[in-house]
């Protein structure tokens, strides 16, 4: 059995970094604190991982934000040339944990992009859009986190895994996939940035960016009938499983120039320039639930056209409010548009007339029509 303190001439055990654990445990554990110290990370900080559980983050911590200084937040605005206010309120849009002004959190990364941050303002990129863009990139990145956090742990989690040996997978496994993943995000980042851009262009007749008033767009809302009922009878992880597929149907039914906007627990939005588009999206989303099965809600989905605004990654406007209450009265398993949506997408689909309703919050009757797929000899009047 090796002895309790490091080449480093740490005593871990009479520092009470061992206390509660015997035998393989206590050795994993020993080995672990004596490569770490090794490494460079001090005692305090060795015990402060410990006393918050996170002991085995330590490597995968330190490949992902270096072992170079830290630096406090003022530290940062000063050397980046920025308001110390404007960089707090960057963090926040992100989503990113508060940093204590007295505390030396931030590394080298933090410090990069401060200096984006100030490059962004010389661009003459106003602070409120800098900020409505880290809104949605922080979002964005939160669920992308969330989803490869998962994959990670089923991949890398396996049973009887000591402390050391998950601490030492997760740091080699971050060394080789983080390269990797931050290369794809950038791909996937720059075809998006491409498409829309060329969309944009060719939207506004060859002016070179999109318009700053009102567009012209179809919206849609689905959303899976009875999910909260659903709630009360499944586990979470079953639930989430559900909502899971929900996303990824979305995302397979919303083929360009429709585009899935956001995700809201049981309801997908989706937004578009082309009314026929929008409304096969609709359509196939509806029959995607269907071939689930039995076991799997059915889809419901409501879609309006109208001059809306769209800001921050999001789209707000009188169709987007249209659109989540025709989705509130539309029959599981079907699609209901209103009459604009009809004029907006011509005759490609069948419609048949559903009656006039007053929706909630909604001042005039609407005009709303079923929506499905035109069969040979339907009338087309």
């Amino acid at each position: 059995m090796r002895t309790m303190s490091a080449p480093t001439g740490i005593d871990f055990a009479g520092e009470g970094l061992l206390d509660g654990l015997e035998g393989a445990d206590r050795e994993a554990r020993l080995g672990l604190l004596e490569d770490l110290a090794a490494d460079g990370v001090p005692l305090a900080e060795l015990r402060q991982a410990i006393q918050q559980n996170r002991l085995a983050l330590l490597p995968v911590e330190r490949v992902l934000s270096g072992d170079g200084p830290r630096y406090l937040p003022r530290e940062v605005a000063e050397l980046a040339e920025v308001d110390l206010d404007l960089l707090q309120n960057l963090y926040r849009a992100l989503g990113l944990p508060r940093v204590d002004p007295g505390e030396a959190g931030l590394d080298s990364h933090d410090l990069q992009s401060a200096r984006r941050l100030r490059r962004f303002r010389e661009a003459g990129i106003a602070d409120s859009d800098i900020l409505d863009m880290s809104r949605v990139m922080g979002m964005a990145m939160a669920s992308i986190a969330e989803g490869m956090r998962e994959v990670l742990a089923r991949t890398l989690i396996n049973p009887g895994d000591s402390e050391r040996d998950l601490a030492l997978r997760f740091a080699m496994s971050a060394r080789i996939l983080g390269p990797e993943i931050g290369d794809l995000l950038q791909y996937v980042l720059n075809r998006h940035i491409r498409d829309q851009v060329h969309r944009d262009v060719i939207a506004a007749g060859g002016r070179f960016g999109p318009g700053s008033g009102e567009t012209e767009v179809g919206v849609c809302f689905a959303d899976l009938v009875g999910f909260t009922k659903l709630g009360e009878r499944l586990p979470g992880e079953e639930l989430g499983r559900v909502a899971g597929r929900l996303a990824d149907m979305a995302s397979a039914a919303a083929q360009p120039p429709v585009r899935l906007i956001k995700l809201i627990g049981d309801a997908a939005m989706l937004v578009s320039p082309d009314g026929a588009g929008l409304l096969e999206s609709a359509l196939s989303l509806v029959e995607m639930a269907e071939e689930e099965g039995e076991d799997f809600p059915q889809v419901r989905a409501g879609v309006a056209a109208g001059e809306a605004i769209g800001k921050g990654g999001d789209w707000y406007g009188r169709p987007v409010n249209l659109a989540s209450r025709i989705t509130d009265v539309a029959r599981p398993g079907s699609v209901l548009a209103s009459e604009s949506v009809r004029e907006m997408a011509g005759e490609e689909f069948a419609y048949s007339f559903a009656g006039e309703r007053r929706l909630k919050g909604i001042e005039s009757r609407l005009r709303l029509y079923r929506v499905r797929r035109r069969a040979e000899g339907d009338d087309v009047s």
